[in-house]
């Protein structure tokens, strides 16, 4: 039995919580929160009695094996690496820190310490992105030397800590576009960017004004404050001449939300957001290949139940988690130099 921790009582601490709760190879015995009222209720929801409101606290109880990282941002690393030195197993939430320096820090830890650490990169464990990453390594589409990704939102922006800059690190691109970043980077095979050019805008706040649609609001929604992007769009260029274009936003003069992941290869092509599709070419004809499979769309709640079991697995086994320290340096690199492109207005060489 693994026994677990988890820090951090927000809304994404429940992806954490019920598969572990879920898992017959895990005891979560821990929980901390520095809102001590939501502690409270999510340790009686769970039926969780070790409850701390300090993380440093949590850490010195000998009795845990690994933790969930389910806090802001800016405490990421912070956290990571304490639990690294008191012998923690850890899975952090994306992204790993806010900056390069901190995952890099965050890599020297994990060396140090001998522990597994797997970065929150939960589309990677979609059954839909499973399913075409065996069709990929299987050569099925050759070199997919382009890919395109968009989250676009018209009216989201989640406010509370989401739109604090300083407990965000900023708005859709690192908390959408490290999603479409990764997943497209992922199923190219992980090739080394070189160079990043991107923009950001600021130009129509959180448009909290706006009646009659709903949103999914932050526990701590407050429209006063936001002071991040909503808008952001990078090429991102690699070693092996692929390429990579991505636009996020929190909120868009847009007709309706939309979603996209395309991957386009020498011997075929995929689409993997909203629903999983394959294109190829056979006796001189293109074809639209549907998998037959229970779900063709991205199961948010499995996609959880997969991540929490795989780390469980690598903890108790031993087993190199399928994202490593090592891509969440390469995703915060990628995510840093858009910021830096869009400050300076010109292209970041990586």
């Amino acid at each position: 039995m693994l026994k677990v921790g988890v820090i951090g009582g927000g809304s994404i601490s429940e992806f954490h919580i019920k598969p572990y709760v879920a898992s017959d190879r895990v005891e979560l015995i821990a929980l901390c929160d520095s809102n001590e009222q939501r502690l409270t209720e999510v340790g009686k929801r769970y039926g969780i009695t070790k409850l701390y409101s300090n993380y440093a606290e949590l850490l010195k109880n000998e009795e845990i094996d690994a933790v969930s990282i389910c806090t802001w941002n800016n405490t990421h690393a912070e956290i990571a690496i304490a639990a690294l030195e008191a012998g923690k197993h850890v899975l952090v939430e994306k992204p790993l820190s806010m900056t390069v320096e901190q995952a890099l820090a965050v890599e020297v830890a994990v060396k140090k310490s001998g522990k597994i650490l797997q970065v929150g990169f939960v589309r990677r464990h979609g059954d839909n992105t499973k399913l075409l990453k065996r069709f990929i390594d299987q050569d099925e589409f050759g070199e997919i030397y382009y890919a395109k990704a968009s989250c676009l939102r018209r009216l989201g922006n989640p406010g509370g800590w989401f739109s604090d800059q300083e407990k965000s690190g900023g708005g859709p691109l690192i908390d959408l576009g490290v999603h479409m970043i990764d997943i497209c980077w992922y199923l190219m095979g992980k090739p080394r960017p070189v160079s990043v050019s991107g923009n950001t805008y600021s130009r129509l706040g959180n448009r909290s004004h706006i009646e009659n649609l709903t949103f999914y609001k932050a526990a701590d929604y407050n429209p006063t404050i936001n002071n991040v992007e909503d808008l952001a769009n990078a090429l991102i260029r690699f070693d092996n001449g692929a390429s990579l274009y991505v636009d996020v936003s929190f909120t868009l003069h847009a007709k309706k939300d939309e979603l996209f992941v395309k991957l386009f290869g020498e011997k075929g092509g995929a689409e993997i957001e909203p629903e999983l599709a394959m294109v190829t070419e056979k006796n001189n004809t293109i074809l639209n290949i549907t998998p037959q499979i229970d779900s063709l769309s991205f199961d948010f709640e499995g996609a959880f139940q997969n991540e929490i079991n795989h780390f469980v697995d690598c903890c108790l086994e031993g087993k190199e988690p399928i994202a490593p320290v090592a891509d969440g340096v390469q995703v915060m690199k990628m995510l840093n130099a858009v910021y830096e492109s869009a400050k300076t207005g010109k292209e970041v060489y990586l």
